[in-house]
C-alpha cells in the first residue's frame, strides 16, 4: 500500500463522543467510524487488522478440525421459540416483519441453525464427533452501547458448535476449542485470563470466558494470591466458616432514625459501622417478590439468586412493590414481620446484636438477632470481596476488570432436547446429542488489544495483528535516490511476502511519523538525510530498537528479524 494511493486519513484531536482509549484511536487512526450509537464502520486499514485476527482464529479452528459454514442473519421467530430462548433474550433482540407479516429477528446468536444444519447429517452415533464454525454478523439491541467495539448492536462473531454422542465426547471437543483459543489468543498477544462464568441465557453444564484484562473491563475477575483459582464475580463462590460467639444475644429494641435512609446515614445517626448492619433489599424474581438480607458492607448478587430460584429474570422491586411489602418508604426495610420469602446470606449466621430496618419510617432495630425474625432460606447469595478467603486454597482473593472476548460452553443436551436432535445408538436406540458452544468477538479482540498496547502516541499493535509489518517512511520526494530506493525496497519486501506501507505523500515528516505511530507499525523505516552514507534509521514501534542500518544488509536484517 502507498499512501499517495490510497484511502488514508488520521483524526490529530481526540474524538468528543468515545469514551474508552481503544475507540478513540481507532477513530483517529481512521479504522473505524460511528454511524450511529454501537453501530461502526471498518474503513480499511480497520478492517485489514480485524480480517488478520479472523485469520488467526480460522486456522486455529481449523487446526482443531472444525469445518467453516455460513448461516443466515436474518432467521424466522419461531426458531427461538422452539427452543425456549425468545422470553430468555427479552428487549436486546431485534425484531421485524416481512411483507407477509411473518416475524423474523436478526440473530443474536446461532445455536439453534447449527442444530439445524446437524441433522441434516446425523442419524447414528458414526455420524459424530464434528464441528461447524462460522463468522457472521450478529445483532443485539444493547441499552447503553459504549467503549468503541466493546458494547456494540452488530458486531461480527466467531461461533462453533461441536456434536458428540456422550459427555465424554464433548469433553474432548470442548478441550480441542479450549486450546484453539488459548493458541489464537497467544498469538494475538493478549493479555488474558480464563475464569469460569455464568452460562446465563445460553444454559448447559460449564462456561469459561476468556477475560482481557484492562482497566476500563466491565467484568470483575476474581483472582487468589495463591492458586490458580478465577472466576467471574457473577459464579464466585464465598466461604463460609461458623464462628462459635459468646456474646449475649440482646433484646431488639425499636429506634428512632429520622431522614437515616442509606446505611451510611444509619452508621452515622448510630454511630456504628456499617459491618454491624443487615441490609434488607427487595427484589423481584420473575413475578414474585422476595427479600434479600446480606451484611452491611456486602452487596446481593443477581445472579446467584437467579440460580436459587432458577429463574429467569431478577430485578430489584420497584418503589411501589418496596413500600406495599414493608409499609415503608424506601430505606426503612427490614426481615422482622416482613410478609413475604427471606433469603440470608450465610454469613449473617456469624452475627449477634445487629441493625435492621423497621418497616416503619424513620425507625430502625437494634441488637437484632435471627431468632426475632422467620427465614426462608439460607444461601450464598452475596458478592465475593477482596481480601476474602479464596474458595480453593488458603490464599486470598483480589480482583481485575476484563474485557469478554471468547466463551466456551459445555451445553449438553438442552438444545438437542428442544431441537429433537437425536442419533440412534449400538444398541439401535435414541438419544440426544451432546452439544458444545465456543465463540470469539474479532472486533472485542481488537479493541482488548488497542487498550493494552496503547501510549500517548497511538497503538502498538503486535505484528501479528498490525495493519503493516513494516513501513517505510520516504522524506524527501524531490531527491530521485530516494525515491527509486524506497519504490524499490517497497517492492522486495512485497515479493517476500513482508506487509509493507510506503509514506510517500507530500507532508512533512513529523506528520508522517505521527501519522505512523498513531496507526501503530511496528517497524519503521526511514530513508532521509543519511541515505548518502547508504544508511536508513530503523525504528521500532515500542522503542526497543532505534538504529541505523545499511542498505546493503537491510533486507536481510527484516528477514531475519521477522524470520520470513
Amino acid at each position: 500500500m502507498k499512501l499517495s494511493q490510497s484511502f488514508f486519513y488520521t483524526l490529530r484531536e481526540n474524538v468528543k463522543d468515545e469514551d474508552s482509549t481503544s475507540g478513540n484511536l481507532l477513530v483517529r487512526s481512521g479504522m473505524i467510524k460511528k454511524t450511529s450509537a454501537g453501530v461502526y464502520m471498518l474503513m480499511p486499514l480497520g478492517y485489514k487488522v480485524q480480517n488478520k485476527i479472523i485469520n488467526i482464529i480460522r486456522e486455529e479452528m481449523n487446526r482443531a478440525g472444525a469445518l467453516e459454514v455460513s448461516m443466515p442473519a436474518l432467521l424466522q421467530e419461531e426458531v427461538y421459540i422452539k427452543s425456549g430462548r425468545l422470553e430468555n433474550f427479552g428487549n436486546s433482540i431485534f425484531k421485524l416483519n416481512d411483507r407477509f407479516k411473518k416475524p423474523f429477528v436478526l440473530g443474536p446468536t446461532h445455536e439453534e441453525l447449527f442444530a439445524m444444519a446437524a441433522s441434516m447429517k446425523i442419524r447414528s452415533y458414526k455420524d459424530m464427533p464434528f464441528n461447524l464454525y462460522q463468522f457472521q454478523t450478529k445483532f443485539r439491541d444493547e441499552p447503553r452501547p459504549r467503549f468503541g467495539l466493546i458494547r456494540v448492536r452488530e458486531f461480527t462473531m466467531k461461533d462453533a458448535y461441536s456434536f458428540d454422542i456422550n459427555e465424554e465426547g464433548l469433553h474432548v471437543s470442548y478441550q480441542k476449542m479450549f486450546d484453539a483459543y488459548v493458541n489464537s489468543f497467544n498469538r494475538m498477544h493478549l493479555d488474558y485470563k480464563i475464569v469460569t462464568a455464568d452460562t446465563g441465557v445460553m444454559g448447559g453444564l460449564l462456561s469459561e470466558e476468556f477475560q482481557a484484562v484492562t482497566d476500563i473491563g466491565e467484568d470483575i475477575l476474581v483472582l487468589c494470591n495463591q492458586c490458580d483459582f478465577a472466576s467471574n464475580i457473577e459464579v464466585a463462590k464465598c466461604t463460609f466458616k461458623e464462628v462459635p460467639s459468646t456474646i449475649q444475644q440482646l433484646d431488639k429494641e425499636l429506634i428512632y432514625t429520622p431522614n437515616a435512609k442509606t446505611i451510611e446515614e444509619v452508621c452515622q445517626f448510630l454511630q456504628r459501622d456499617a459491618k454491624d448492619f443487615v441490609k434488607t433489599l427487595i427484589y423481584k424474581v420473575d413475578n414474585q417478590v422476595v427479600a434479600c438480607l446480606v451484611k452491611g458492607d456486602d452487596e446481593v448478587n443477581e445472579t446467584k439468586l437467579r440460580k436459587l430460584f432458577q429463574a429467569n429474570e431478577v430485578e430489584l422491586a420497584s418503589s411501589d412493590i418496596v413500600e406495599e411489602i414493608t409499609h415503608a418508604k424506601v430505606g426503612f426495610a427490614g426481615p422482622i414481620h416482613l410478609e413475604c420469602p427471606i433469603i440470608m446470606d450465610q454469613e449473617i449466621q456469624n452475627m449477634r446484636n445487629f441493625v435492621v430496618g423497621a418497616n416503619q419510617n424513620d425507625y430502625h432495630y437494634v441488637n437484632v438477632n435471627q431468632k426475632d425474625f422467620q427465614v426462608t432460606k439460607i444461601a450464598d447469595i452475596r458478592n465475593i470481596k477482596e481480601q476474602d478467603d479464596c474458595p480453593c486454597c488458603n490464599g486470598k482473593i483480589y480482583f481485575k476488570k476484563g474485557i469478554e472476548i471468547g466463551n466456551t460452553f459445555k451445553l449438553g443436551e438442552k438444545y438437542s432436547k428442544a431441537l429433537n436432535l437425536q442419533y440412534l445408538n449400538k444398541e439401535n436406540h435414541l438419544e440426544y446429542v451432546w452439544m458444545g458452544s465456543y465463540g470469539i468477538g474479532p472486533g472485542r479482540c481488537m479493541a482488548a488489544i488497542a487498550e493494552q498496547n496503547a501510549d500517548e502516541y497511538g497503538i502498538k499493535w503486535p505484528i501479528s495483528v498490525a495493519p503493516f509489518e513494516v513501513a517505510i517512511c520516504l522524506i524527501s520526494l524531490k531527491d530521485e535516490l530516494q525515491v527509486q530506493y524506497a519504490n524499490d525496497l517497497y517492492d522486495t519486501l512485497q515479493k517476500l511476502n513482508i506487509d509493507v506501507v510506503l509514506d510517500d505523500r507530500d507532508e512533512r515528516p513529523g506528520v508522517k511519523f505521527k501519522d505512523l505511530e498513531l496507526i501503530g507499525v511496528p517497524y519503521r523505516i526511514t530513508i532521509g538525510k543519511k541515505f548518502q552514507e547508504h544508511m536508513v534509521e530503523f525504528k521500532s514501534r515500542d522503542g526497543r530498537i532505534n538504529e541505523d542500518v545499511s542498505i546493503d544488509t537491510l533486507v536481510t536484517y527484516l528477514k531475519n528479524l521477522l524470520q520470513k
